[in-house]
């Protein structure tokens, strides 16, 4: 099908521009201002914004195993409806993608269900140096570790583990990065305290800025000492930043941060009205950590914005702190979420689709998206940012149903989502007829 895009604002490579684009064999065809075609259809882009397919680098959609919560098919369908066109998927799945195997059984029910784009990360343990040093760094994002608490076997404690896999491994390491043995220790001086009536407030304290650090900063040592491919994951308090550089291009930079759409919007003051809602590994923290990240975003010390979307029913979110699950929903609404601070005038148009689509592209090696550039795949997303919206459960497309910003009006809405050439999301309505594809990586 070939599409023509008129009179779009372009937000591309740190400009912004009206021009049309012409789609076709699922590329991105032609970028001009005045563009003379005859495609089977016409979108009218007349005060919309076109940016690049999103590219988030951390979800858990919860399949296979954990599909009570959430499925491939469901979250990939909330993330197109939030301008998100690819993903990359975390292993603590049931099974664990430990396995050459049990990954590629990932990729098979992508290729089935999934309406965007989409990887799956390897993950490590302490036990399966083997199966990580088989992946094919061509067509997997990267080696998942949890420095930090995980479910099962996935938490590699083991430091002759961590020193052969980032000695080892030709591909980027991503790391969970909180010290286990801190969070212990804090957690147990909490049920002494309060027993199992510990407030939610004390998550910051139990997952401590101390327990952040320290585990960073050994992941960053590790890279620095065998030359590793690093990227840490979630970012979350302030002291971390001294950790990373700015100072340097991004496509030549060997380790980089990540910062996460809760951690930039929430603090240890919204404990109070959401309760476990906003609880998640690492914790929310102070206001002064969510200023500096966000401060850290724009002056490029950290390198992308990404939802570590991870979805739990809300019975089990309204259950005690021991027993609550850490994560939720985000993926619909990330894009919005940055908008909103656009809208504040906290950070530029420009900056948000440099950190959401073109970084993590780069950072990554993934070919030919996150860019809206001649020969590049058709990732593209139109936004009316004058439209506002209610965040309800009506309009809640997660299978959880339930959101942390419900009933927030947010100003900005995407209309259209492009995915491979194909229009899969037009104005509320999808078309569930094409799936995405999965990524592949210039390395």
């Amino acid at each position: 099908m070939q599409i023509l895009i008129k009179n779009a604002c372009v937000v591309n490579q740190n400009k912004i521009f009206s021009s049309d684009v012409l789609v076709q064999n699922q590329k991105i065809y032609k970028v001009a201002k005045n563009i003379d075609a005859s495609p089977d259809k016409v979108i009218d882009a007349d005060g919309l914004f076109l940016i690049p397919g999103i590219i988030d680098d951390q979800v858990h959609f919860r399949e296979p195993g954990l599909t009570h919560k959430a499925t491939i098919a469901t979250e990939s369908k909330a993330a197109i409806a939030g301008g998100i066109t690819s993903f990359m998927e975390m292993p603590n799945t049931k099974p664990q993608a430990l396995t050459q195997k049990l990954l590629e059984d990932k990729f098979k029910i992508a290729s089935k269900n999934s309406l965007a784009n989409f990887s799956f990360f390897m993950g490590a343990s302490n036990d399966n140096l083997d199966e990580i040093l088989k992946t094919n760094p061509k067509n997997v994002g990267a080696i998942k570790i949890f420095m930090g608490s995980s479910t099962g076997n996935m938490l590699v404690d083991n430091k002759k583990v961590l020193e052969e896999i980032f000695s080892k491994s030709k591909m980027p390491i991503a790391v969970h990065c909180e010290d286990e043995n801190t969070i212990k220790h804090n957690l147990s001086n909490a049920i002494k305290k309060y027993g199992k009536k510990i407030p939610m407030d004390e998550h910051p304290k139990i997952r401590s800025v101390e327990a952040c650090y320290k585990s960073s900063k050994l992941a960053v040592e590790l890279a620095k000492k065998h030359n590793t491919r690093l990227h840490v994951f979630h970012v979350s308090t302030e002291k971390e930043i001294e950790l990373f550089e700015n100072n340097s291009e991004l496509s030549s930079k060997k380790i980089t941060a990540e910062v996460c759409i809760h951690h930039l919007y929430f603090d240890e003051d919204d404990y109070q009205s959401k309760g476990s809602l906003i609880k998640w590994n690492p914790a929310v923290k102070k206001s002064t950590d969510r200023k500096a990240l966000l401060r850290a975003l724009i002056n490029n010390k950290i390198d992308v914005i990404a939802t570590d979307h991870a979805p739990h029913t809300i019975e089990e979110k309204k259950k005690n702190y021991l027993d609550a699950p850490s994560g939720g929903p985000l993926v619909q609404h990330a894009l919005n979420v940055m908008l909103d601070f656009y809208q504040k005038g906290e950070i530029s148009l420009e900056k948000i689709v440099e950190k959401m689509c073109h970084n993590p592209a780069i950072c990554f090696n993934i070919q030919k998206r996150g860019f809206i550039k001649e020969g590049y795949y058709a990732d593209l997303v139109l936004i009316d940012l004058n439209k506002s919206w209610k965040v309800n459960k009506e309009n809640i497309l997660y299978k959880c149903k339930w959101s942390p910003f419900e009933d927030k009006i947010f100003k900005g809405k995407v209309t259209h989502t492009i995915v491979n050439g194909n229009i899969v999301y037009e104005n509320g309505i999808f078309d569930e007829n094409k799936k995405g594809m999965r990524l592949l990586f210039d390395r």
